[in-house]
């Protein structure tokens, strides 16, 4: 048997998979190794990881992750998993496993749309181009996170309807102190930011609601995947994001003249089966 990771900064999906079929489905937090140590990492694996295996013990883990796309990185990965599993584990980046997945053994444009956002340019063997997602403060553009950050903006300065604003802070038993608070001096801002995705998605007939979103997804296409050849080549979206928000995003692209193809949900299947 092999296990199967696929990590987002929110949360990581977990599959055992026997001769090509699911035999265990599971989810924990997300890992990170850009926004956790090394203990930390270690500390989930052995409070959420292992109870959850239930006694079983794989051949062999494939760990696809936000944030491992440095061998550093990658390794703290290995070593957090390997503290409490003896199995071989090989780590690869989110966004290699969204180019397997979505693009299969033929050329395309991956892009991942969660809590973070990312992309690359694959060529049906492995990732020939990616422009630096840069995270939530400098880039991450169209991003659960990003979302985020623009709504609590507009609360805060009071660009958006007052029976709005107060909805939001009351729905959600917030105050500006707590928002400030969260955002600067708790760990993981970017979980907290993306958080908000469902009220946005719930607002979006509130023009202000609606530019944030539409500005928030041309950024992404304009700074991000008009980089590659995006013109002659099909655009695939996986993520949270993607797939809930798929319908304004085709219409954005169409308008730029890129060619949506796949739009997933998660990749799991997808690595399913080529890991199979």
């Amino acid at each position: 048997m092999i296990l199967i990771a696929d990590s987002g900064s929110t949360k990581t999906d977990w599959c055992m998979v026997e001769k090509g079929e699911s035999v265990l489905r599971f989810q924990t937090r997300g890992m990170n190794p850009f926004f956790q140590t090394e203990e930390e990492m270690g500390k989930e694996i052995e409070t959420g990881l292992l109870p959850a295996l239930k006694d079983l013990m794989p051949s062999a883990v494939y760990f696809y992750g936000a944030g491992c796309a440095f061998p550093e990185k990658n390794e703290m990965i290995r070593r957090s998993v390997n503290r409490y599993l003896s199995a071989p584990v090989e780590v690869g980046s989110d966004l290699l496993a969204a180019a397997r997945v979505l693009c299969g053994s033929g050329p395309g444009i991956a892009c991942i749309l969660g809590t973070g956002s990312n992309s690359c340019q694959y060529d049906g063997k492995e990732v020939v181009k990616n422009v630096s997602p840069l995270g939530f403060i400098l880039g991450d553009e169209g991003s659960g996170a990003v979302l985020g950050k623009l709504l609590i903006g507009n609360v805060l300065k009071d660009q958006l309807p007052p029976d709005l604003k107060d909805l939001f802070l009351t729905q959600y038993e917030l105050t500006p102190a707590l928002i400030m608070d969260s955002v600067y001096r708790r760990p993981f801002p970017n979980r907290f930011l993306a958080g908000f995705s469902p009220f946005i998605l719930e607002h979006l007939d509130e023009p202000a609601i609606w530019e944030l979103v539409t500005r928030s997804f041309l950024a992404f296409f304009t700074r991000n995947v008009k980089q590659y050849d995006c013109f002659n080549l099909p655009v695939h979206l996986v993520g949270s994001v993607a797939w809930y928000y798929q319908d304004i995003l085709k219409d954005i692209a169409f308008d730029l003249g890129i060619r949506i193809g796949t739009v997933a949900r998660s990749p799991m299947e997808g690595l399913i089966s080529y890991h199979g």
